[in-house]
């Protein structure tokens, strides 16, 4: 038996990697990798069961094991996918239960298994398992209960991997791994502009990033001119600069920014700004807190990057822990209002207007 977890006090496999402690950004990932590595060497195991709040990992993997496990002609033959929605268990088990036609091993999918019906029902297999087939199993957005008698079956004859989403801190991490992944590297100014326009979308990361990479050509590294140029985020006039703006209560330069936004609605929609903008004030408002006040002391609240724990310094001195507290709360009242309670906004000239409203505000302090 072998399942792959990130609780490394569960006793289940832990990625021992360069990479697995840093962070706990790719302990996920590197599970991943190790079951797709594992395949290529034509290596399997009859269950595999991928579960958790991440699903970016668990569709790599549930990918990789349908267009990559059999070539085309053995696929045509020896390739099953359910859905969980609709799919019955005996139509599961019967498809595990086949023998391989022209080919080595059968590959069975069930996806979704998270709104399948009865799945309890499919413990005698995954008990007494059919070596020749691969079962893998896609349960997304939940976990397995562990006190119940499926959970303990899957556990023991099958392989898991329990994904979790990656937290905020960990995002700039994972970009430069995957980034790496790929034989290139990004500087930080190029990872802060994809992570605070994107979020927390690690499928559409890896699509722009992939894109990126696709028209650099030879170039190796990726900057602030290629996300502005293949990703259409402006390294000027972006959501991070107008955050720098205020922090620093450059007024003027806030309006500039905000006027852009206006004239160009699909730069940074007000949705996304105002997250962007309570996100940054609620650090400053922890660090402000903080004994030390001090680069080194900032740093773990911003993705330990010195340049970007300068900035919070500043930031401190010109809004204190007080001044912090009055900007989380004014943006908390205008996000209420973006989503129509207390007052409705609608239209570009509105969210500018709105925006500007905030910046004005946030800087004077009223």
């Amino acid at each position: 038996m072998m399942v792959s977890t990130v609780n490394s006090n569960s006793g289940f496999y832990v990625d021992n990697s360069p990479y697995a402690n840093r962070g706990g950004a790719y302990l996920w990932r590197m599970s991943a990798e190790k079951i797709i590595a594992e395949w290529k060497q034509k290596k399997f195991k009859p269950v595999y069961w991928l579960e958790g709040d991440e699903p970016f990992f668990i569709d790599e993997v549930v990918d990789y094991a349908e267009h990559k496990i059999l070539n085309e002609s053995e696929a045509s033959f020896n390739l099953n996918i359910f859905y969980g929605k609709d799919a019955e268990w005996t139509s599961i088990v019967n498809a595990c239960m086949g023998y391989p036609m022209f080919g080595e091993r059968k590959v069975v999918l069930l996806k979704e298994a998270q709104q399948m019906k009865g799945i309890e029902m499919l413990e005698n297999y995954i008990q007494k398992p059919l070596s020749s087939t691969v079962f893998v199993v896609s349960y997304k957005e939940k976990k397995l209960d562990a006190r119940t008698k499926f959970s303990k079956l899957v556990k023991q004859h099958g392989e898991i991997l329990t994904t979790k989403k990656i937290l905020e801190y960990q995002l700039p991490e994972w970009v430069k791994s995957f980034v790496g992944n790929l034989g290139m590297t990004i500087n930080h100014q190029a990872v802060v502009m994809l992570v605070d326009h994107i979020g927390n979308d690690l499928s559409r990361l890896k699509n722009e990033v992939e894109k990126i990479s696709v028209n650099l050509n030879k170039k190796k590294n990726i900057s602030e001119e290629d996300i502005e140029n293949f990703v259409g985020i402006s390294k000027e006039f972006n959501v991070f600069e107008l955050q720098d703006a205020i922090s620093q209560k450059n007024l003027p330069k806030a309006i500039r920014i905000i006027q852009y936004f206006q004239s160009n609605p699909k730069a940074a929609p007000l949705q996304l700004i105002l997250p962007t903008l309570y996100n940054y004030f609620s650090k400053i408002y922890t660090v402000a807190a903080l004994n030390e006040y001090s680069e080194n002391a900032f740093k773990p609240y911003f993705y330990n990057n010195s340049f970007a724990a300068k900035q919070a310094l500043s930031a401190v001195k010109n809004y204190g822990f007080s001044g912090a507290e009055k900007a989380i709360l004014l943006i908390h009242e205008y996000n209420l209002k973006v989503i129509g309670i207390n007052s409705a906004i609608g239209g570009t000239d509105a969210n500018g207007e709105f925006l500007k409203e905030i910046a004005v505000k946030i800087i004077s302090g009223t």
